[in-house]
């Protein structure tokens, strides 16, 4: 897929408030500070379009990006750490939850799983919620160009094991670096190919 054209929708706190959508969504989320800013800009090929910081947590709202005028980015808030108010972390929750239970044109959930770190609980977590709810959702493991093969692969390892404590088979794995871009065309063409068969 070539992306010939992103443009940001808007940014929302309430589902309800969402734009009304007859293109399917595919949603971006992880742990506070998994780098997901960076890879949504490596994919659309747009530096600035999501805003990346060295802050976890700076996303707030859910964020609509229009690609090729066919379908729809979303940036959610992530979970887990982050420095901001704690009234406002604590809508994180109901926030993200109302929008993929909730978002018919919700197509797929791209979750972003750090491989530099061991498996961590709320990962596994919010993994096991898409599946309790049958929401369809994706892995995609960022830094990837950080560690050597050998130790991404025991990270990998690792977290493979602490989903199959819960799931029968793994989901469908991305491995990604922004920084070189790898796993770009891997994630397009899935994208492509399931709106090819929306």
């Amino acid at each position: 897929m070539e992306i010939t054209t992103a443009a940001y929708s808007g940014s929302f706190v309430k589902v309800e408030d969402c734009p009304a959508s007859n293109i399917p969504e595919y949603a971006f989320i992880g742990r506070s500070n998994v780098g997901k800013s960076s890879l949504i800009n490596m994919l659309t090929g747009r530096k600035g379009l999501a805003h990346v910081s060295n802050t976890p947590g700076k996303t707030q709202t859910i964020n609509f990006f229009n690609i090729n005028e066919t379908w729809h980015l979303v940036d959610l808030p992530g979970y887990g750490y982050a420095k901001t108010n704690k009234k406002i972390r604590a809508g994180f929750g109901p926030m993200i939850e109302n929008y993929l239970l909730k978002r018919e044109a919700l197509t797929c959930t791209f979750v972003l799983v750090d491989s530099n770190i061991e498996p961590r609980k709320n990962d596994m977590e919010f993994i096991n919620f898409l599946g309790e709810n049958q929401v369809p959702f994706v892995i995609a493991y960022t830094k990837c160009d950080r560690l050597s093969k050998a130790q991404l692969d025991r990270h990998l390892t690792a977290i493979r094991a602490a989903i199959l404590e819960s799931w029968e088979t793994l989901p469908q794995e991305f491995i990604t670096s922004s920084e070189y871009r790898n796993g770009r065309e891997d994630i397009l063409s899935f994208i492509q190919e399931v709106n090819n068969n929306c």
